[in-house]
């Protein structure tokens, strides 16, 4: 297994709007052009590894986990919801602007925190050159054909989610409950993503999720009730949604959300073959190479 490089090129802390820390990463070529990346709703940034390893020779790469995940302090429930989160990616931006400067600066943004990029973007500015979605769980508006498929995805997490062990021995035995569900992730992945999530609890032997299942599971709820399906002319700047498969007979609802979202609004979009909602860590150098084709299209240097 593939570990973490431990030295980033920089690192410090950002002070949320409402006093939340989020831990901040440097990695890669800081000459280069700036990579925001985060990551899905109960992961973490690192066990993404296996697709941004492929960007640090290129990208300056700026990593982070949302709120309440990965390594980042728990900050409690109360800032836990879209509206915070949102706040949350211009703090970010703007924050790690303030600190290393201006320069050309992409957000690369999977499942919640691309809808937490979404509605900053649309909602309340737009501070990127370019902006890249992998397979965020697009909800439409009731009466819209994909509206009750996207709800039925959304309820079986909050279920899976509720009823998920919290505790463990160690992160190996997370990483084998990784393997049931994630059986197309990398290799190595399963394991990456486990010590990416957990933490170890004070005063015991045993290791904690560093997201509670509890918020986990607010998140999927508070997806049905956004009512956030934006055009694409309501962005300042080019967007790529790059999504599951939609021809997988068993992939995920957000596979054929996302595919009508761009068929409707005219969203420059591309669906990465035989992968479900965890595409990074399934196909990553194809994932790469979607978004690297998008860029070059945007003039942006790569």
């Amino acid at each position: 297994m593939e570990n973490i490089p431990q030295s980033p090129n920089q690192s410090f802390d950002l002070t949320m709007s409402d006093g939340a820390i989020i831990r901040i990463r440097r990695y890669g070529n800081t000459d280069g052009v700036r990579l925001f990346l985060t990551h899905g709703n109960g992961f973490a940034i690192d066990g993404y590894y296996p697709y941004w390893k492929l960007l640090i020779e290129r990208f300056d790469l700026i990593v982070f986990d949302m709120r309440n995940h990965g390594i980042n302090p728990f900050s409690g429930a109360d800032g836990h919801h879209y509206a915070q989160l949102s706040n949350d990616i211009g703090s970010i931006y703007h924050g790690v602007t303030n600190e290393l400067g201006h320069k050309t600066s992409v957000g690369v943004f999977h499942s919640f925190s691309a809808r937490a990029a979404m509605k900053h973007a649309t909602q309340s500015e737009w501070c990127w050159d370019a902006m890249v979605l992998y397979d965020p769980p697009n909800v439409p508006l009731a009466g819209h054909p994909h509206y009750e498929p996207m709800c039925k995805f959304e309820r079986r997490l909050v279920d899976w989610s509720m009823t998920r062990p919290n505790r463990f021995k160690n992160p190996q035995e997370l990483a084998k409950n990784y393997t049931k569900g994630g059986k197309n992730w990398v290799d190595g992945a399963h394991e990456l993503m486990a010590r990416a999530v957990l933490r170890q609890n004070p005063g015991s032997e045993d290791w904690v999720l560093s997201c509670p299942r509890e918020l986990e599971a607010s998140i999927y709820l508070a997806a049905m009730t956004m009512d956030l399906w934006p055009q694409y002319k309501e962005y300042g700047g080019p967007v790529k949604l790059i999504g599951a498969d939609p021809k997988l007979e068993r992939g995920p609802a957000t596979s054929r959300a996302n595919q009508s979202l761009c068929e409707e609004y005219g969203y420059p979009y591309e669906s990465i073959p035989e992968t479900g909602h965890l595409l990074q860590i399934e196909k990553p150098t194809e994932c790469v190479a979607s978004m690297l084709t998008f860029l070059e299209a945007q003039g942006i240097e790569i």
